[in-house]
C-alpha cells in the first residue's frame, strides 16, 4: 500500500470527525453549543458507546466476562442506541468477522475486494454496510442470543431504541434549558454528531485497524493497534490485541494502553456485577510476541 493510498485513507476516516470539532468550536455559545449540550453529548457517548463496547462485543459476542441478566440486557438496550445496527445482527456480523478474519467472507475486511487499497478501505469502513450489514445467518453465528426470548424482543424493538437514542437528548435539553432551542441543539450535538463521531469511530476499527499501527504477536490476519482509534472508540482501537486473544476483557494490554471499556468491566467487577472476567497472564501475552516467533523456513 502506498503513503498516498494510507494519507488518503486517513482523510477518509478522520475528515468529518475533524469538522464537527471545528463546528464546535465555532459554534461557542448560547445559542448553539453551550455546556449543556456538551453533558449530554458526553453521557449519551458514554452511555450507547460503552453499550457497544462492553456490551455488544466483550460481553455479547465474546464472552469476556458474566454480569446479571438485568444488566446484560441494559448493556443491549443502550448498545441498540449506538444505532449500528440491532443486537443479534451486530454479533452475527462480528462472530463472523472473526471467523474469516481478512479472508473471503469476513464482512468488513479491506483485504476481500477487488479494485486496490483505496476500494477496500471504503468498503471496510462503510462500503460493507450497503452489502453485507446484517447478512451473516444468525441463527449460526448467534444462537444464544437468538434463543434468548428477551434478547430477541431487544432485537426486534430496534426502530424504537433508534427513535430514543435522539428523543432523550431532546428531552433532556428542554429540562434542562426549559426552551426549544435548547432541545434542538442537545438533539443536534447529542443526538446527530454523537451517533456520527460514534459510528465513524466503530468503523475506523475495521478500516484503519486494518492498515495502520503496529502488531507485536504472531496472528494470522491485518489486525493492527491503533492508539488515535482507540481514545474515542473506547479502547476498541486496540484491535491487533483483540485479535490475538479475542475472549479477553482487555484490548488494552500493557501500560500506556487506555481502554475505557476495559476500566468499566473493572468497575463492574469490583462492585460484584462482574464476575470470570477473562484476562490474559504475561507469560501467555510472552509465548505469543512476534520476537519469541520461529523463523519461517525459506
Amino acid at each position: 500500500m502506498t503513503n498516498r493510498d494510507k494519507y488518503a485513507n486517513l482523510f477518509i476516516v478522520v475528515s468529518y470527525p475533524v469538522l464537527i470539532i471545528i463546528i464546535a468550536a465555532l459554534s461557542w455559545g448560547p445559542g448553539f453549543l453551550d455546556w449543556t449540550d456538551v453533558a449530554i453529548f458526553a453521557v449519551m457517548y458514554l452511555w450507547s458507546g460503552f453499550g457497544v463496547t462492553v456490551g455488544y462485543h466483550r460481553l455479547l459476542t465474546h464472552g469476556s466476562f458474566e454480569t446479571k441478566p438485568w444488566l446484560r440486557y441494559t448493556f443491549a438496550i443502550a448498545g441498540s442506541m449506538g444505532v449500528q445496527g440491532a443486537v443479534i445482527h451486530w454479533v452475527a456480523d462480528h462472530r463472523k468477522h472473526h471467523a474469516f478474519s481478512d479472508k473471503e467472507g469476513d464482512p468488513h475486511s479491506p483485504y476481500t475486494e477487488e479494485g486496490g487499497a483505496l476500494k477496500g478501505l471504503w468498503h471496510a469502513h462503510v462500503g460493507w454496510l450497503w452489502q453485507y450489514h446484517a447478512t451473516s445467518d444468525y441463527k449460526r453465528y448467534a444462537r444464544d442470543l437468538y434463543e434468548d426470548k428477551t434478547m430477541l424482543r431487544i432485537h426486534k424493538l430496534f426502530p424504537v431504541l433508534l427513535l430514543l437514542t435522539f428523543a432523550i437528548p431532546f428531552a433532556l435539553g428542554l429540562l434542562f434549558t426549559g426552551t426549544l432551542n435548547g432541545g434542538l441543539t442537545a438533539l443536534f450535538w447529542g443526538g446527530l454528531v454523537r451517533v456520527t463521531l460514534q459510528q465513524h469511530a466503530t468503523w475506523a476499527v475495521n478500516s484503519a485497524c486494518h492498515f495502520f499501527g503496529k502488531q507485536r504477536f504472531a496472528t494470522d490476519d491485518h489486525a493492527t493497534n491503533v492508539w488515535w482509534v482507540a481514545i474515542p472508540s473506547l479502547g476498541e482501537g486496540w484491535h491487533h490485541n483483540h485479535h490475538t486473544f479475542p475472549r479477553s476483557a482487555e484490548h488494552g494490554l500493557k501500560k500506556g494502553e487506555i481502554d475505557a471499556s476495559a476500566a468499566l468491566i473493572r468497575l463492574l467487577e469490583k462492585t460484584g456485577l462482574a464476575w470470570n472476567v477473562v484476562r490474559i497472564a504475561p507469560e501467555r501475552q510472552e509465548a505469543k510476541l512476534l520476537s519469541n516467533q520461529a523463523p519461517k523456513a525459506a
